[in-house]
């Protein structure tokens, strides 16, 4: 990757003794740093470290208990996003907030010009925006509709709406998190010219090897304190992880065995949309006892569909699937739980948990009409309360008691959360959808370990994942999904991440398209 490393002295941003509770809870306490021009500062942090209140106390989103901020020497007024846009700070959501149905010229020039405005000129639009492109590298066509842009594409978007509204400051929140290689070195490169330009920039990631390859200095949080800060170049991989989490973190070792008997197999699947589009097609796979199959992708190829066929929640309209040697009678979520399949849905806030219901009701949320928790018809609520404490106790879980109200837990709680329920009794095969997303180095360790341990005694996983590292560590056999298809099985040591990329984008390894 590229190193976009420079030095620039001047102070373009001051946080001062910043301070912010929820209630009980500290988010923030007594924070201060400086940021200089020309400079690339990476902020890390557990889940729950603070990252995200910090950033929305910067951007006005939030107003601090105490403390206060100073951009290119003047005060910031607190909770104004307007004041920090105009005083030059930008930021780039890890979730992009285009609309879809709009034009690139419409999303960046939306609420730039004055409601007394009676014409927008959109040619000087046009103009500023391809100026822009050229100098920072970041090609889009400014009349394209967001909907048919590629994820890079839209980031390119999202960099130039704030390089529109003259942003010095950019704050990127977990920049890559859906990029191939590829566009990955693409932003990098951007960030190159950025920083050339004088622009300073805030990198949230969980990444580690982003971190080192991109940021003079790194700020790490831990539990709403700034821990420590490092040169980039006098530190280590292992060294800023052991600061998140205050301990050494060891990477699990995946030990070589033999796979097993097929427990799923799938010949030919198609399955379509709403409107006809083919959602799978002619999708084939294998996945055996003792083994984690990856598939990689990029978001939106086709990777909930597959997941929602292994959950039950839809079915194949043409082609045929096995379970164990047995075509699936009954295609439905309660069924596929009862045979032995768990699921690790990509979104633990919207599917694998309810926020508003206690940890020990959202533990039996998939069996509470199974024994021991189902008597009479009636949940045992003392059985949920006690496989809830064994949860907690097992998998590490930071939560006062079973009755705690689940959406109080950070992110990486509530996976061990879900994992504690899907991994009890031990599944047969197991859907793992993008199962760290969004989770810092030492909540990655754990769900790692997990799945490799269903692994070691004979379970199947078929981990689905955007996060490449994640894919070729855990993977016995990787799989890349583009458009729907699948391509075939390839041994984790007989490919490269550059190869997957190209794969990504729609390239065999010889550089050819799919295969129509």
């Amino acid at each position: 990757m590229t190193d976009i490393r420079s030095t620039q002295p001047e102070v373009v941003l001051r946080l001062r003794h910043i301070s912010k509770s929820f209630g009980n809870l500290t988010a923030n306490d007594d924070i201060s740093f400086d940021l200089r021009r020309g400079e690339v500062i990476a902020l890390l942090g557990e889940n729950g470290a603070g990252k995200t209140t910090l950033m929305n106390i910067l951007f006005g989103h939030y107003i601090a208990d105490s403390g206060d901020i100073e951009a290119f020497g003047r005060t910031l007024p607190p909770g104004k996003p307007r004041a920090a846009i105009e005083a030059g700070i930008g930021m780039v959501h890890q979730h992009f907030t285009l609309a879809d149905n709009l034009s690139v010229l419409d999303n960046i020039s939306l609420g730039t010009e004055s409601l007394w405005r009676l014409k927008s000129d959109r040619s000087a639009i046009r103009k500023r925006i391809l100026d822009l492109a050229q100098t920072f590298g970041l090609a889009v066509n400014p009349d394209a509709r967001i909907a048919d842009l590629s994820v890079g594409e839209r980031q390119r978007v999202e960099i130039l709406k704030a390089l529109y509204r003259e942003a010095k400051i950019l704050i990127l929140d977990e920049p890559t998190a859906v990029l191939t290689p590829q566009e990955t070195n693409a932003l990098f490169d951007t960030l190159r010219r950025l920083v050339a330009e004088g622009l300073s920039v805030i990198f949230i990631s969980h990444k580690l090897y982003e971190v080192l390859a991109v940021s003079h200095r790194v700020l790490v949080l831990r539990s709403g304190k700034l821990a420590a800060e490092r040169e980039t170049g006098a530190t280590s991989r292992e060294e800023l992880a052991e600061l998140m989490v205050g301990r050494p973190v060891t990477p699990p070792r995946v030990v070589p065995q033999q796979a097993g008997e097929p427990v799923w197999e799938m010949t030919g699947v198609t399955i379509r949309g709403k409107l006809g589009q083919k959602l799978l097609e002619d999708a084939s796979l294998t996945l055996r006892a003792g083994e984690i199959i990856g598939i990689a992708g990029v978001s939106g190829n086709g990777q909930s569909t597959l997941a929602d066929l292994i959950s039950g929640l839809v079915k194949p309209e043409s082609g045929q699937v096995r379970y164990r040697g047995q075509a699936i009678a009954n295609w439905h979520p309660a069924a596929m739980v009862s045979e032995g399949i768990a699921r690790i849905p990509e979104d633990r806030h919207a599917v694998g948990l309810v926020g508003d219901m206690s940890v020990a009701e959202n533990v039996i949320a998939e069996c509470y009409r199974q024994p021991p928790f189902s008597k009479r018809g009636l949940i045992d609520w003392s059985a949920a309360r006690d496989f809830a404490q064994r949860i907690i106790r097992d998998y590490e879980v930071k939560c006062p008691s079973p009755q705690a109200i689940t959406r109080l837990l950070s992110g990486g709680n509530m996976q061990k959360l879900i994992l504690g329920r899907v991994l009890s009794p031990e599944p047969v095969l197991v859907l793992a959808n993008q199962p760290t997303r969004g989770l810092d180095i030492g909540a990655v360790t754990y769900v790692h370990q997990q799945l490799l341990a269903v692994r070691q005694r004979g379970g199947a996983v078929l981990l689905i994942s955007e996060d490449l590292d994640e894919v070729l560590t855990l993977s016995d056999r990787v799989v890349v999904m583009y458009h729907g298809r699948l391509s075939s099985a390839m041994p984790r040591d007989a490919v490269s991440i550059q190869q997957l990329g190209l794969m990504m984008a729609g390239q065999d390894m010889r550089g050819e398209g799919y295969a129509a």
